[in-house]
């Protein structure tokens, strides 16, 4: 369904259905404070996180060729970047967002599967928006 859609609409789309499922799954979590929720959304959708989240999938092997394909689409298609995040980061986020998007429209069992891995990997270090590599 995707193949008319740029990397950055597919990034769009993407970043959209991520931050649903990180807030589902911070609700589901039991917390209702929504200065908590906030808080802890952030150490999941920041570009940082989002960027370590990609550098991991991609190192580890926890993507295939095809869903690199989709990454890289976004990726090349981020632009300069923001005045808040450095250039690579944006752009591995931006990568990431399209990944999920393209697996949005296409195989959401797939992308709820990467969303879930991602989910486990930030839950265990530090993400909370610090550049710390």
């Amino acid at each position: 369904m995707d193949v008319d859609l740029n990397g950055l609409t597919l990034a769009y789309i993407g970043d959209a259905y991520y931050e649903l499922q990180v807030r589902k799954y911070l609700i589901d979590k039991k917390l209702t404070n929504v200065n908590d929720l906030h808080k802890q959304a952030v150490r999941f959708t920041s570009g940082i996180a989002q960027a370590k989240i990609m550098t991991y999938f991609i190192d580890k092997l926890v993507i295939s060729s095809d869903e690199l394909d989709l990454f890289k689409r976004g990726r090349n298609a981020s632009g300069p970047g923001r005045k808040n995040i450095d250039a690579k980061t944006y752009h591995l986020a931006t990568g990431f967002e399209a990944l999920i998007g393209s697996l949005y429209l296409n195989n959401i069992e797939r992308a709820n599967t990467l969303i879930e891995h991602a989910l486990k990997y930030i839950e265990k270090g530090d993400f909370s928006g610090k550049n710390s590599e």
